[in-house]
């Protein structure tokens, strides 16, 4: 608006030299002002329209998930795990696969698996159950969170759930990260 009233003053008026210079460079300095204010303002809007988007928006972007060693048991010639995923703050996650190590007690690694976990509902705790093949229990000194290979579905993807991974035990080994 102010670009045309400025454009549009004296328009077809012959001026001599140095006349009216004074109100074109003014009114070209409240132009530019203008935009500045109004840049300045916007990305003010901007911001606090992501704030706002921010407050309101699920807990799922950063909310944990939680993996923790419930139990480890006997299984013929395995050792079976029991494992809880307390999902009880993210969103739903399609595939979530973990890389994990078994240790001896000696600190010796003695089993890789790579286990899937999920689906994990939004909103929910669920119990998976997996066995460390051909390892019994009593030779299981801690487990090892590795890596996470998928996370389908996962704000910020395979690295985020990574991140957002929290362990515990109750198996009395500890699963570390």
């Amino acid at each position: 608006m102010v670009a045309e009233q400025v454009s549009g003053r004296g328009a077809g008026r012959r001026r001599g030299p140095g006349v009216g210079c004074g109100s074109v460079a003014s009114g070209l300095a409240a132009l530019g002002l203008t935009v500045a204010l109004a840049g300045a303002a916007a990305a003010q809007d901007a911001a606090g329209a992501q704030d706002a988007a921010g407050a309101g928006a699920p807990a799922a972007a950063g909310a944990p998930i939680r993996l923790q060693l419930n139990r480890l048991e006997a299984s013929g010639e395995a050792c079976r795990a029991t494992v809880v995923i307390d999902n009880l703050k993210g969103g739903a996650i399609k595939s979530y696969k973990v890389d994990l190590f078994a240790f001896d007690t000696e600190g010796v690694a003695q089993k890789r698996v790579a286990v899937e976990l999920g689906p994990l509902p939004a909103r929910k705790t669920t119990v998976k159950l997996f066995d460390f093949a051909g390892l019994t229990c009593p030779k299981i000194g801690r487990v090892l969170l590795n890596d996470v290979l998928a996370c389908e579905g996962g704000e910020g993807g395979r690295e985020g759930c990574l991140e957002r991974t929290e362990t515990e035990t109750k198996a009395g080994v500890p699963l570390d990260r």
